[in-house]
């Protein structure tokens, strides 16, 4: 899944001196606090980490209360999901209007009616909301479905994410995973189909040009044969 990326981070974490004896809890509790929770420095939520203490030594801070700091470093799982990413979630709820998720079970994602694509039609089956796919109707999404789709945006603050099911390459993650050649044909096929009549089209313009020549050369005709009508009444 798009949006997850490691990276190593040289820290310090500042403790107080009651915990002196216990520094290594101290340790991950605070590296703790930096969980599910988005970051500016790292650029993306913290979702894990692993610590490695570079010393035993500590260096004490000045002050009315001596806290003491501790150098470590540290590898960080981190999740930022821009524009255009590909990611998944679990679906918790479908309406007719939307899609809700949530993906790494932390963070909420929502797709609006006009972000899924028309081949996607809402219906109630033995009581239940689902999607089913009017080209394959095997292709389904329902509540409990990991559900495949395209970022639009991502609120930092409150970790929600507006996705998009409009390409041929979302839906259920099991039903495009099984069924690759047969989608991916499919969507070949739609943007062959899509270009070749971009190439057989004239522009609007152009064909209005192409009128106006035809429209001009006949008027020049007509001209010619009255002038010529003329000349020959002229000469009898």
């Amino acid at each position: 899944m798009e949006g997850l990326k490691e990276c190593e981070a040289n820290l310090v974490v500042y403790l107080h001196p009651s915990k002196a004896k216990c520094a290594g809890d101290a340790i991950l509790s605070e590296l703790s606090s930096l969980l599910f929770t988005y970051n500016e420095t790292f650029e993306g939520v913290v979702l894990a980490y692993d610590p490695n203490i570079c010393s035993n030594l500590a260096k004490i801070l000045p002050g009315i209360q001596p806290y003491f700091g501790v150098k470590l470093k540290a590898r960080l799982l981190l999740f930022n999901p821009k524009p255009d990413m590909v990611v998944e979630g679990e679906v918790v709820k479908i309406t007719p209007q939307s899609i809700h998720a949530v993906v790494l079970g932390f963070s909420s994602a929502f797709i609006a009616d006009e972000d899924i694509r028309h081949d996607f039609k809402h219906k109630i089956k033995r009581g239940k909301e689902v999607y089913v796919s009017r080209t394959h109707k095997k292709h389904k999404i329902k509540v409990g479905t990991t559900l495949r789709f395209i970022v639009k945006s991502f609120d930092e603050e409150i970790l929600h994410i507006s996705g998009s099911l409009v390409a041929d390459h979302t839906g259920c993650a099991r039903w495009l995973d099984k069924n690759l050649d047969e989608w991916s044909q499919a969507d070949s096929t739609i943007k062959k189909r899509k270009s070749g009549e971009g190439e057989h089209e004239k522009p609007r313009s152009d064909r209005l040009m192409v009128q106006r020549e035809i429209l001009s050369l006949e008027n020049d005709g007509q001209v010619k044969k009255a002038k010529k009508k003329k000349k020959n009444i002229v000469e009898s």
